[in-house]
Parts: C-alpha cells; sequence; structure tokens
C-alpha cells in the first residue's frame, strides 16, 4: 500500500476548490435576488445558489408549536444548523458531493429528501448570516454585504412570507418587530465589518454586481489554466513510464485481430462494422466481469453432481461515458442483462480543451456495489476518463472497484490514469496513438 501511495500522482478535477461567494444582509434586503442577477450575469452552466434556509434546525415538540404561533425565533443564530452547513461547503469545497437538507416552512420541518449538490464552479451562499460563523467566512472566496433600507426590508418579507410560506400579515409585522430588527442590530449588521464589499440597493446596482462578475470569471480563468497545466504534466511525466500492471490487454487471437480488422477498415460498411464492434465489446466486458469480485458456492448439476465454481459478490453496475460509450451498451447488456446503468457526459471545452462534466446520473447506491464499469470506447488523453473515475471516486465508490472499459487507448491516457488512480483496472483491446481522432461513435451511431 506504501508504494502505490508514493508512485500516486495527483490530479484535481476542475470543480475541486469550488469559488464560494457569501452573500448576507438583512432579511428582505434582496439577498436572492442580488444572488440570481450575479448568476445571469456569469451565464455559466456550473453555478449554485445555496440558501441558509435550508439549514434550519429540526424543531423539538416546543419550538414547532412557537413556530406555528409566530413566536419562535429564526432570525437568531441559533436557529441555523452551523455544523451540518460547514460539513456541506467542506465537502463541496473537497470537490465531493454535499447532500444539502430540504427544510418545509409550511410544516416547519425538514422533508427526509435532501437535495444533492455536486461539481459547481460556483457557489453563492445567501441568507442572514453567511457572514457569521468564523468557519464558513473561512471557506468563502467572496463576502458580499446586500444593504437595503428598514422599510424597504419589511414590505418584502410581508410579501415573501404571505406567497411562499402560508403566514399572515399580522404574523409577520409581530416577528419583525419581536425577532428581525432586534436580531439585525445584534447579529447581522456587525457582519458588514467582514465584508469584502458593501452592496446597498442590490440588484440595482450595477457597478457593484460588475465587480462581483469580474472576480469570479479571473478566478474561474485562473483555475482553468492551472488545470490545463497539471493535465500537461501529468502527461509529459508519464509519456515513456511502463504500462501499469493493472493495464490488462485482450488476448491477440486470431479472430481478436481478424474482428479489428473489419472495425479498422475504412471500407467496411456499416452493418459489418456495427455486427463486429457489438461482438468485441462482448469479449471485452467479459474480460472486465473477470475482475470484479466473485465468492466460492457449489451447485447440483442435472445429472445429480456437485459443482464448485464461483458467483459475482454483490451487485455490479456500469456507467457510460456519453456519448460515445453507448457503443460498448449492447455488449454489456449480452454479458449483464439486467445490469444497472448510469450516464455521464464529459466534454471539452472548444476554447480551451480544458475536460468539462455536463450530466450525471448514477445508479443508486452505487457506492455499495462490489464493481463499477466505466465504458467510453476511446481513450487518448486521458482527461476525460481521469474526470470520470474522478466522479465515481467522489461518490464513494473504492477504487479498486472500478473497471475502466475501452477499445482504443493511447499509452499517455493509459499512464496518466493508472498513476493518479493506481487500483482502477483498464480493459483494453487496442494501444493506438496518443491523440488519435474519435471516429467510433461516428461509425456507429451514423452520425
Amino acid at each position: 500500500m506504501t508504494d502505490i501511495v508514493s508512485k500516486r500522482a495527483h490530479y484535481s478535477p476542475p470543480w475541486a476548490d469550488v469559488s464560494i461567494i457569501g452573500v448576507a444582509g438583512s432579511s428582505g434586503s434582496g439577498k436572492s435576488t442580488l444572488s440570481h442577477a450575479i448568476v445571469a450575469k456569469l451565464n455559466l452552466p456550473w453555478v449554485v445558489i445555496l440558501s441558509m434556509d435550508s439549514f434550519y434546525k429540526t424543531l423539538d415538540a416546543k419550538s414547532h408549536k412557537l413556530a406555528f404561533e409566530n413566536n419562535y425565533d429564526f432570525d437568531s443564530p441559533d436557529a441555523i444548523d452551523f455544523d451540518a452547513l460547514v460539513d456541506c461547503l467542506r465537502e463541496l469545497k473537497s470537490g465531493r458531493r454535499a447532500e444539502i437538507p430540504i427544510y418545509s416552512f409550511a410544516k416547519h420541518a425538514r422533508e427526509k429528501e435532501t437535495t444533492s449538490i455536486y461539481s459547481p464552479h460556483v457557489l453563492i451562499l445567501e441568507g442572514i448570516f453567511a457572514l457569521y460563523d468564523p468557519r464558513v467566512i473561512e471557506l468563502l472566496d467572496m463576502r458580499i454585504f446586500c444593504e437595503a433600507d428598514a422599510d424597504t426590508c419589511l414590505s418584502r418579507r410581508i410579501l415573501r412570507d404571505v406567497a411562499e410560506r402560508g403566514r399572515d400579515i399580522e404574523g409577520c409585522i409581530k416577528q419583525w418587530f419581536r425577532f428581525v430588527k432586534p436580531n439585525f442590530e445584534q447579529f447581522v449588521e456587525p457582519q458588514r465589518k467582514v465584508a469584502d464589499i458593501i452592496v446597498p440597493r442590490g440588484v440595482e446596482n450595477r457597478v457593484a454586481i460588475k465587480m462581483v462578475v469580474q472576480y469570479i470569471e479571473h478566478k474561474l480563468i485562473d483555475k482553468s489554466q492551472s488545470h490545463r497545466a497539471a493535465l500537461k504534466k501529468l502527461g509529459q511525466s508519464s509519456e515513456d513510464d511502463v504500462l501499469s500492471e493493472k493495464v490488462l490487454l485482450l488476448e491477440r487471437t486470431p479472430q481478436l485481430r481478424a474482428m479489428s480488422t473489419i472495425i479498422q477498415d475504412i471500407d467496411s460498411s456499416t452493418e459489418d462494422f456495427i455486427f463486429y464492434f457489438d461482438r468485441l465489446s462482448t469479449l471485452l466486458v467479459e474480460h472486465a466481469m473477470n475482475n470484479v469480485y466473485f465468492k466460492e458456492t457449489t451447485v447440483s448439476t442435472p445429472a445429480g453432481n456437485k459443482y464448485h465454481g464461483l458467483l459475482a459478490n454483490g451487485d455490479c453496475s456500469a456507467v457510460i461515458i456519453l456519448r460515445a460509450g453507448a457503443a460498448l451498451e449492447t455488449g454489456l447488456k449480452r454479458v449483464i442483462p439486467d445490469c444497472l446503468t448510469g450516464r455521464v457526459l464529459v466534454q471539452s471545452n472548444i476554447r480551451t480543451g480544458e475536460p468539462e462534466l455536463h450530466y450525471l446520473k448514477l445508479p443508486q447506491h452505487i457506492e455499495k456495489h462490489d464493481g463499477v464499469l466505466l465504458l467510453d470506447p476511446q481513450m487518448s488523453s486521458g482527461g476525460a476518463a481521469l474526470m470520470a473515475v474522478q466522479v465515481l471516486v467522489d461518490h464513494g465508490v473504492q477504487e479498486d472497484r472500478i473497471v475502466f472499459v475501452t477499445y482504443f487507448a493511447g499509452r499517455m491516457g493509459l499512464n496518466r490514469l493508472t498513476k493518479v488512480f493506481p487500483e482502477v483496472k483498464v480493459v483494453v483491446c487496442e494501444i493506438v496513438a496518443d491523440f488519435e481522432e474519435r471516429w467510433i461513435e461516428r461509425r456507429y451511431f451514423g452520425c
């Protein structure tokens, strides 16, 4: 194990060290509106707004009764589960998935379900106490305090609570003067002192919004450049290395070479290409299944004898790297007809070449499965493969349970993958040039 760790290279996906922006301010000061304005100006797909309202504590019977009577103080720091919030932010900052609670103001209780957040490049944390807890402040990349006059805040709060939280006007006003106003003076306003920028007039303050957006954009550019440089360095250091023992090549039988000849012949018909590629993908999946966990078992034969054999140990699932990985799905279903499958879409940015995670849908409880196949028929530089494996690891799948299945692979990509994830097995048919163009999906799907 020490030897494996010493040989392990480091890889951080683009969503590691997520940029977290804290937006605090009085209730009704326009924090949510400002947060959405920032998101709109950024115009990026990987920005998440996280409301601190999700982290209200679960109420006991007495507090629950007070809440329905508008006598519970929701505007005190004691109402917020800061421990849970900090845990979630730390998970996201480390590039892992976080489960966000769902709080129902109609029921004054947390729902059983949670919301998963994974792989944002930017997270905006908004709430009256976003800049209150020192542990949260330490995780923030930018701290914003949103200001508005008291009358405006009160009117906005009444409109929101009546429309969205099932409260009446009298109860809203009662809470304002009993809890909101004094707590603002004691707990909320002092947060101005730790803010990097104070935004009066909220969404109307275009200069402040522009400053925030420019800061985030520069931060993302720096992270993208660092990520691409790290990938390049990882490739250069791996070019001439001997392939890992975890790289498992299919035996070069005459039958295998004949099928590969038909598959790689540009003059082969579409029908022949699909037929033989499906045959070969079946062999790839069968070989991959030799590397998942089995347990010994004894069965009775039709002749009344005992056969001492093997039985798959637990569930095995597969994750298809879209769209090319779907070309291996016919072979997968032939070997494991009832296999649980997921999808992940990793594409390279046209401008930068940086791999980006666009879509993710994994089988339930994948972290408990004894084997997870990751399917992609072509791997060249290994950027998409690294990200896809990182996704599985971030979701609790152990490295040694993952088998990457591919038809073509470049030596650089194989070395990159096995240097960063030395316990991942790779089943491959052909080793080709490091940057061969992806063409299998075009031939298989006809477009």
